[in-house]
C-alpha cells in the first residue's frame, strides 16, 4: 500500500517529518472535538444550552427503571420529569437538568469556532506563501495549545466561547501549512497516499477525545471531571510546537514550468495580485463544484461529530460504553480509509489526470451512506460495528479531495488555495450543525421522544449528506472532464503560436507532475 511505498522510498527524515506533522493534525482534532464529549457534564456546570429529564444518579440505567415503567429520557417536561418515583420508596430517579444540546451548544461547535477559524486560514495561506511555514505552523501549534488548557479553568459560558473564538485562530494554520510542506516534501506518485498519512491525525485525534472525554470525566481527577480533559489534552501541544520549531527544516519551494513565478524575469506579484491569483482558479466550474460538494460531505461529517456523544446517551449509553467503541472505531476505519482512498486514487491517476481521483469520492461516499445509517438504525452494540464499514469507505474523501485541489493549482499559490478551499468547505460545512436543533424540534413537536427526534435528524443530515455529496462529486467529474480537455486544446494552440522556450528558463525547479503538459493542464483549471 502507499505507507509501504512512502517508507520504502522516501528518507528517514522526510518520514519524520510526515510523522511530525501527524502529530500537530492529531493534537489539532483532539482539541477541536473534546467540546463535543464533555459538553453534558460542563453544560450542568456552566447552565448554558437544553433542558432535558435524565436518570438522577449516573449509576442508575434506564435499563434498571423500566421494570418500574419508568424511562426518564421520555419524559417531556419537568413536571413528569420530577415527579416519577420508584414504587415502595419514593426515591426520585430522574432529574430535569442542562444535557449538553441546544442551540448554544452548536453556536460553540460551529460558528464561534468557524468563523474565525476559516477566516484567519486564509490569511495564514497567504503569509505562509511568503514566510517560513513551519515556523508559523509550530506557533500556531503551541498558541492553539495554551487556548486549550485554559478551558479548563473558565466558570461563565461566554469565557468558553472566547477561548473557543481563540482556538480556531490558533488551528486555522495546521492544514494549509503541513499541506503545503507535504507537497513540496513528497513527489506526486507519493503525494496522495502522504495526505492519508496526515490524515491519520483526524481519527486518531477524534478517537482520542473520546477515550479522555469519557475515562477522565469519570475519573473526577481532583473532583474536577471534565476540566483535567482539557489540562492533558492542552500540555502536549506546547512540547510539540518547540519540537517542530528546532527539529523540522523548511523545505524548497518547488514550482513547475507553467508556474508564472517559476521564471526568473518574472516581477514580483502584489499582494492584490496575489489574492486574485489565488481566487482565479476556484471561479472555474470543476473547482466550484469540487468545492460544493466537499462542503456537504464536510457537512455530514461534522454533523455526525458533534452530536456522536449527545446521541448515544440519549439512546441510553454510559460514557464507558461510549468510550469503549469510540476510542478506537474512528481511529481503526478512518485511517485505514484515508490510507486506502490515497493508495487508489494514486494508482488511478497514473496516465489518467487528477479527474481519476474524483472517481474514489464518488464511489466512497455512495457506498457509506448505508453503514452510516445503519449507526442510526441499529442498536448498540451493532451500531457501534456498522461505523467501521462507514469510516473505513466514508473517510477515503478527504486526503483525496485536498490532493485534487493541490493539483489544480500552480504550485506557488498551494498554501493559499488550500486555505480557500478550506474556507469554502468548512464555512458551509462547519455551520450546518446549527440545523440540528430545529429540526429535531420539528421531530418533537410531532410526538417524537429527544432519543428518536435527535435520530431523525440525524438520518437527514448524516447519511443523507453522504448521498448528496457523492452525486455533486459525480457532477464535478463531468465538468472536470470537460475544463480539463478545454486546456489541453488551449495549450496545444499556444504550443503551435510561441517559440520554444529557454531551457535554461526553468533551471533549479522540479516538476510537481508527470509531464509539463499535464502540469500546464491542471494549474489552469
Amino acid at each position: 500500500m502507499g505507507i509501504i511505498l512512502i517508507i520504502k522510498t522516501v528518507s528517514f527524515y522526510k518520514l519524520y517529518v510526515l510523522l511530525a506533522l501527524l502529530l500537530a493534525y492529531l493534537l489539532n482534532q483532539l482539541d477541536r472535538y473534546t467540546l463535543a464529549i464533555v459538553t453534558v457534564p460542563m453544560s450542568q456546570e456552566l447552565h448554558y444550552g437544553e433542558k432535558a429529564c435524565m436518570v438522577y444518579n449516573k449509576t442508575v440505567t434506564d435499563a434498571e427503571l423500566k421494570p418500574f415503567n419508568i424511562t426518564c429520557k421520555d419524559f417531556k417536561n419537568i413536571t413528569s420529569c420530577v415527579d416519577a418515583t420508584i414504587p415502595g420508596n419514593d426515591s426520585q430517579p430522574c432529574k430535569w437538568d442542562y444535557d449538553g444540546g441546544g442551540i448554544e451548544y452548536q453556536i460553540l461547535a460551529g460558528p464561534v469556532f468557524i468563523v474565525i477559524y476559516t477566516f484567519v486560514g486564509i490569511f495564514l495561506g497567504f503569509a505562509a506563501d511568503v514566510y517560513n511555514r513551519k515556523n508559523l505552523l509550530a506557533i500556531c501549534v503551541i498558541f492553539w495549545s495554551v487556548m486549550t488548557l485554559l478551558t479548563g479553568f473558565v466558570k461563565e459560558y461566554w469565557q468558553l466561547a472566547l477561548l473557543r473564538f481563540a482556538l480556531g485562530i490558533g488551528e486555522a494554520g495546521c492544514t494549509p501549512f503541513a499541506a503545503s510542506l507535504i507537497a513540496d516534501y513528497f513527489p506526486e506518485e507519493l503525494r496522495g497516499s502522504a495526505m492519508g498519512v496526515y490524515n491519520w491525525g483526524i481519527y486518531t485525534g477524534y478517537s482520542m477525545s473520546y477515550a479522555l472525554g469519557n475515562f477522565i470525566t469519570e475519573a473526577n481527577i481532583n473532583g474536577q471531571g471534565w476540566r483535567w480533559v482539557f489540562f492533558i489534552s492542552g500540555m502536549p501541544g506546547i512540547l510539540a510546537g518547540i519540537i517542530i520549531f528546532f527539529t523540522v527544516k523548511e523545505p524548497e519551494r518547488l514550482r513547475s514550468p507553467s508556474d508564472p513565478q517559476a521564471v526568473n524575469t518574472i516581477a514580483p506579484l502584489s499582494q492584490l495580485e496575489k489574492v486574485a491569483r489565488v481566487l482565479k482558479p476556484f471561479l472555474s466550474p470543476s473547482l466550484v463544484l469540487l468545492c460544493l460538494a466537499g462542503s456537504i460531505r464536510n457537512a455530514g461529517g461534522y454533523v455526525w461529530a458533534y452530536n456522536t456523544q449527545l446521541y448515544f446517551e440519549a439512546i441510553g449509553q454510559q460514557k464507558d460504553e461510549i468510550g469503549k467503541y469510540m476510542s478506537w472505531i474512528p481511529l481503526v476505519g478512518g485511517s485505514a480509509g484515508v490510507l486506502l482512498g490515497g493508495f487508489i486514487s494514486d494508482r488511478l491517476v497514473k496516465g489518467r489526470g487528477p479527474y481519476a481521483r474524483v472517481f474514489v469520492l464518488i464511489a466512497s461516499q455512495l457506498l457509506a451512506a448505508p453503514f452510516a445509517a445503519g449507526a442510526l438504525f441499529l442498536d448498540p452494540p451493532w451500531a457501534y460495528i456498522s461505523l467501521i464499514p462507514a469510516n473505513i469507505i466514508g473517510e477515503m474523501w478527504v486526503g483525496v479531495t485536498l490532493t485534487v485541489v493541490i493539483e489544480l493549482v500552480p504550485s506557488s499559490i498551494r498554501t493559499a488555495a488550500v486555505a480557500v478551499y478550506l474556507f469554502i468547505i468548512t464555512n458551509i460545512g462547519g455551520n450546518v450543525p446549527l440545523l440540528v436543533p430545529p429540526i429535531q424540534h420539528a421531530f418533537q413537536n410531532g410526538g417524537a421522544t429527544l432519543a428518536d427526534a435527535l435520530r431523525g435528524a440525524l438520518y437527514f443530515l448524516y447519511p443523507g449528506l453522504y448521498v448528496m455529496g457523492s452525486v455533486l462529486f459525480l457532477v464535478t467529474l463531468v465538468v472536470l472532464r470537460r475544463d480539463i480537455k478545454k486546456a489541453k486544446e488551449s495549450d496545444y494552440v499556444q504550443l503551435l503560436s510561441d517559440p520554444p522556450a529557454d531551457e535554461g528558463g526553468h533551471a533549479g525547479y522540479g516538476s510537481n507532475h508527470s509531464s509539463d503538459l499535464e502540469d500546464s493542464t491542471t494549474s489552469k483549471i
